[in-house]
């Protein structure tokens, strides 16, 4: 049996599954490094830069540091051959990601939730077994969304 959102776990995480007051603020720097380390395949890096962000933020607003977080370090499972790890943690990632729908700290989610979901499906139809048919083109680079401020222009 499940717990609801007002059992004993969601005394532990505050504010999970609440969107931030503070997605209008501009990211924060640890952010901004996690983001560029995710963009450059850098996924075990990035979990450790996002995760000094999100151990330190009180705010909602964590949960968008650990669910970019968790989708990174799933494609570090992929990389290392686990794909039912990284099925589990890109799952988690997009559930942790769904109040920041339509973009937080400028972080166009939809577009990094889209993504990741099109990975979902690609590693169901390459199977656990045929990892090395798994498109790595699909792979998600994590953009901006205004004044065409993209990673991948830097």
């Amino acid at each position: 049996m499940g717990e609801s959102t007002n059992g004993p776990r969601a005394q532990h995480r505050p504010g999970r599954g609440q969107r931030s007051t503070r997605c209008s603020d501009p990211p924060p720097e640890r952010l901004r490094r996690g983001i560029e380390q995710f963009n450059r395949g850098e996924f075990f890096e990035q979990h450790e830069t996002l995760e000094e962000e999100w151990l330190a933020e009180r705010d909602p607003v964590r949960y968008l540091y650990q669910g970019i977080l968790q989708i990174g370090v799933g494609f570090e499972h992929l990389r290392r051959g686990n794909p039912v790890g990284a099925r589990g943690l890109w799952r988690r990632g997009i559930e942790y990601l769904e109040p920041f729908r339509g973009g937080c700290m400028n972080v166009d989610v939809d577009r990094l939730v889209a993504a990741t979901e099109r990975c979902l499906e690609e590693l169901e139809r390459a199977g656990d077994g045929g990892l090395e048919r798994f498109d790595r083109e699909l792979i998600p680079r994590i953009e901006w969304l205004s004044d065409g401020d993209s990673l991948r222009d830097r």
